[in-house]
């Protein structure tokens, strides 16, 4: 099935397309990939021979349950390259993740998929709203980490102009954007916030500010972040999901007119949800760990490649693909606190509903003998640090501290910290979680 090309700030003919077409040419470019990536990836070859799966086994959408998994082991263990589908030749361009928590994952990219790359975020940036001749303000790291250099080839691709600032010095990022006067900032959500707090620093009140959209990734985000971004800067602030593994920033991405969750480019990357503990396909509404598999991806193709991101798939709104629900989690980054499973999202949720919390915080894990202890370390915003009476403190302590028992069911310490007393992340990620129990031999 051939797809038109639209021209920079139309839709893509695709994303209205009937289910019908949609899952045609998702079944004929999944055909092409399993294919593509048996051929030349000798390590997943030897796991569907392991299972007994064929390429030809491949008839419709849901024979792609059928086939193994790709993790993050099976990139470390074949690291640098050994998971590559092409001849080093072809390689135009490599990217890796932090590899904080062993190897990095190192993604290759073909000068194709480089331009398919470009294509879906700039597509993405329309979706929040973005139009060429727009400026566009890029804070994410550039570098090995992909989110610099994909949001800079997107909106290049859109039309929009780039000022490719890069994560860090933050007194100059919004000197820039007071003189340059920007009309889409692309971050982090967490960096997005340090950023904010300059400008109240400097007595600048939002609608002083050029910013109209704010395009966030790379981390977790929620509801109670979004309220917060977007009552400090007076944007509209967007979702965006990728990672490494798959490609990068624009795997999906919301829709400013309805905000309600990143619509899954699905001409590109095949969506699944299982069960993280048995690999069952779950149906679409039902929560599990999100599963991608690339359809278009020549140097580094991935065959159900599990995220790790706990959602769910929801139905389409305002395109005709699918989207994913807010992610609540990682099985990976699970605590388990006492028997009682608490992911760091949850409790963001909850310090949120404080209009006197900012969104920065910290959870410290530690054990006392055989006992897990659970503190959260948390801090008030700028308006009312430093006014607020020792009782008054307290009670907020209390009050959040009741919260995170009563919905999350764990029991915890609560600090509650002036403001700036929680250290900022300048670039990249926000650490929150610091779990100190010694390792179970």
């Amino acid at each position: 099935m051939t797809v038109k090309k639209a021209q920079p700030g139309e839709l893509d003919p695709i994303e209205t397309a009937s289910r019908d077409e949609i899952s045609a040419l998702q079944l004929a470019r999944l055909k092409w990939s399993v294919r593509h990536t048996w051929d030349n990836v000798a390590a997943y070859r030897r796991k569907c021979e392991a299972k007994g799966v064929h390429p030809d086994d491949l008839k419709d959408l849901a024979d792609l349950g059928k086939f193994p998994f790709m993790t993050k082991d099976d990139m470390r263990d074949n690291y640098p390259f050994g998971l590559f589908a092409v001849p080093r030749d072809r390689i135009a361009r490599l990217h890796a993740s932090s590899g904080t928590t062993g190897r990095s994952v190192v993604a290759a990219y073909t000068r194709q998929d480089i331009d398919n790359w470009a294509a879906l975020v700039a597509r993405s940036i329309r979706a929040a709203g973005g139009r060429a001749g727009d400026m566009v303000h890029v804070a994410y790291g550039y570098g090995m980490f992909t989110g610099g250099l994909g949001a800079h080839y997107g909106a290049e691709r859109l039309g929009c102009t780039v000022v490719p600032m890069s994560g860090g010095q933050t007194e100059k990022q919004v000197q820039q954007i007071l003189d340059f006067q920007p009309d889409i900032i692309m971050v982090t959500p967490s960096y997005s916030l340090v950023i904010a707090e300059e400008f109240e620093r400097m007595g600048l009140k939002p609608e002083q500010i050029s910013l109209k959209v704010g395009i966030f990734g790379a981390e977790p985000w929620g509801e109670g972040m979004r309220a917060e971004i977007e009552k400090k800067l007076g944007i509209d602030a967007i979702d965006i999901y990728g990672l490494t593994e798959v490609m990068g920033p624009g795997v999906a991405s919301e829709c400013i007119e309805t905000k309600d969750g990143p619509v899954v480019w699905e001409d590109h990357f095949y969506p699944e949800i299982i069960n993280p503990e048995t690999g069952e396909v779950l149906p679409d509404g039902a929560q599990g760990e999100l599963v991608f598999t690339s359809l278009t991806k020549e140097a580094f193709p991935v065959i159900r490649y599990r995220t790790r991101d706990l959602t769910r798939l929801l139905p389409p709104t305002a395109r005709a693909f699918r989207r994913i629900g807010r992610i609540f989690g990682r099985s990976d980054d699970m605590l388990i606190i006492r028997g009682v499973n608490v992911f760091p999202s949850q409790i963001e949720e909850q310090i949120l509903r404080d209009p006197r919390l900012s969104g920065n915080y910290q959870v410290i894990v530690t054990r006392d003998g055989h006992l897990d202890n659970l503190e959260v370390r948390c801090e008030l915003q700028r308006e009312v640090s430093g006014k607020l009476s020792a009782t008054d403190v307290q009670q907020i302590a209390r009050e959040l501290q009741h919260h995170i028992k009563t919905i999350i069911g764990v029991s915890t310490l609560i600090t509650v910290m002036e403001f700036n007393a929680i250290p900022r992340t300048q670039v990249g990620k926000a650490r929150r979680v610091f779990d100190e129990r010694p390792a179970q031999r």
